[in-house]
């Protein structure tokens, strides 16, 4: 297994799968290493990538594991890497969201995170937010 920062050589890959976010922002995101990416056996598997809520929070934007890759440990091994890389850089919690809807606030649970809020936007479900001090 092989997690590492994506590079310029990821580009066109990323964009294949990651729709949420344009080319141009993605490939910004990539040169500022916010983008983390796993491979097995030299196959694509999934990324994680991040920012900084109010400039200084890490803030988890997007998990993505590829179907037929999940619950497999993947998306933990990406989080896990992530966690370790904020705590390497002095940060002492990170944040994420993910939507009620979505099982993904089950595996964040299970994770440490903890629920420290929410998000209500119009005709949208309600947003979690998630905290973890790390």
């Amino acid at each position: 297994m092989v997690i590492r920062y994506a590079g310029s050589e990821d580009i066109e890959l990323l964009s294949e799968y990651d729709d949420d976010i344009s080319p141009e922002e993605l490939e910004k995101s990539i040169t500022s290493q916010k983008v983390i990416v796993l491979f097995e056996d030299g196959r694509f598997v999934g990324w994680l990538r991040y920012n900084l809520f109010w400039d200084n929070i890490p803030f988890m934007n997007l998990l993505y594991i590829l179907d037929g890759e999940r619950g497999k440990g993947y998306g933990r091994q990406l989080v896990s890497f992530w966690e370790k890389e904020m705590s390497d850089k002095g940060y002492g919690f990170v944040l994420t969201s993910t939507q009620s809807d979505e099982e993904g606030q089950f595996f964040y649970r299970k994770l440490g995170y903890i629920d420290r809020g929410s998000l209500l936007l119009p005709d949208e479900p309600l947003e979690i937010i998630f905290y973890k001090k790390i």
